[in-house]
């Protein structure tokens, strides 16, 4: 049986890479551009009823993991955007589990998550194949939280994000042998 520690993070904790490495930063920008396929084959299949089963006591459902996924992801690109037309612009913070309880993120079918996400990451790796080394390494926000992000890290943490949650889903329907 799983360890807490386990069915949070599926694949462990983020791991800061040096993203701005050719090969690294090619695979990293590979695997967003991937991770619609990834999510869709993660919860094709499931039924209505699956898809509310949360991935561990006190997580989100399926459901509202691949809503989350939409709402990090789409605040990402933002925050990308931002770093490229601003110098270290101050991003907004928000809460994510007060969004996961809002009804966009328990109501509509998963499909809609999934059409937002591939239409979104179509236009995030468009501009993460146009940055230069020295737009990842030296461009980037200030997270009042975390503090200054790089889009070298950054491009880590959401390609870590999307393969953590895909883990949750898979890693529920392996144990419940759906």
């Amino acid at each position: 049986m799983p360890t807490l520690e386990e069915l949070k993070y599926p694949i462990g904790r983020y791991q800061p890479t040096v993203s701005a490495m050719p090969g690294i930063r090619a695979a990293q920008i590979q695997s967003l551009r991937q991770l619609p396929t990834r999510l869709r084959q993660a919860v094709d299949g499931l039924s209505a009823d699956q898809l509310l089963t949360p991935y561990r006591d006190g997580g989100w459902s399926l459901l509202q993991t691949v809503h989350h996924v939409a709402d990090s992801h789409a605040n990402a690109f933002i925050r990308f955007k931002l770093s490229l037309t601003e110098d270290w612009p101050t991003v907004k913070p928000y809460d994510e589990a007060a969004w996961a309880r809002l009804a966009d993120s328990t109501q509509p079918p998963v499909a809609v998550s999934l059409s937002l996400i591939d239409a979104l990451h179509a236009r995030w790796t468009t501009l993460l194949d146009s940055l230069s080394d020295d737009d990842l390494q030296h461009r980037g926000y200030v997270h009042p939280v975390n503090g200054r992000q790089t889009l070298a890290y950054a491009l880590g943490l959401y390609d870590w994000h999307g393969r953590h949650h895909t883990a949750h889903i898979t890693q529920l329907r392996a144990a419940q042998g759906w």
